[in-house]
């Protein structure tokens, strides 16, 4: 079974080519999905972000209040690495769980779709490859404000956190770039880019 690595950074289109390759045939497994999952009302993540952060970050229907722990991981990285040293155990420990399903269900090719590849540092060792989804950063800040209503100001705060285009790339074994294609064209590529994953 082919493990592969998905990632991108916001505004790249990664979610875009997730989809098309699960049409394709790849198992997916997302990791942001996942973490909302953990940090929904009654997710197992969120007993200790109350105990951690205090209610003030626990919304009225017992979720994470998001927007609140936006602003506080941005201003302060301890907190970051407090939410990380939370969340990224379970996150690690369900898709490995989902992983061995996709296997026993005979999967040719399982996609780990996660936005914090490059820099969470431990993925590497257990993919066959990774495929970088990329694009300029304008192109990223201009996607997102359009999709998601943010300014400017709040897009590149997400990709000042995140690893720049060069670390990306440097990580990657196969990559599309994806800036101006149309979305036929970007379903050509990666068709082109299943082939390797035996789909």
């Amino acid at each position: 079974m082919q493990r592969i690595g998905l990632t991108g950074g916001i505004g790249s289109g990664k979610s875009t080519v997730a989809a098309m390759l699960a049409e394709l045939g790849a198992s997916i497994i997302d990791a942001d999905a996942i973490s909302r999952q953990l940090t929904a009302a009654g997710g197992a993540a969120m007993p200790a972000i109350a105990s951690a952060f205090g209610s003030g970050f626990v919304n009225a229907s017992g979720a994470l209040d998001r927007e609140a722990m936006r602003k506080q991981v941005f201003s302060d990285p301890g907190s970051k690495r407090r939410l990380e040293a939370i969340i990224h155990p379970l996150v690690a420990s369900q898709t490995a769980a989902q992983a061995l399903t996709a296997e026993r269900a005979g999967a040719a090719c399982v996609v780990f779709d996660v936005p914090l590849l490059v820099e969470s540092g431990h993925w590497r060792p257990q993919l066959h490859q990774v495929l970088v989804i990329d694009c300029t950063e304008s192109r990223q800040i201009s996607r997102v404000m359009q999709r998601s209503a943010w300014t400017r100001e709040a897009v590149q705060l997400v990709i000042a956190g995140q690893a720049d285009r060069a670390q990306r790339l440097a990580a990657a074994d196969l990559c599309i770039y994806n800036e101006t294609v149309s979305l036929v064209e970007l379903a050509a590529l990666v068709r082109s880019v299943a082939q390797r994953f035996g789909l």
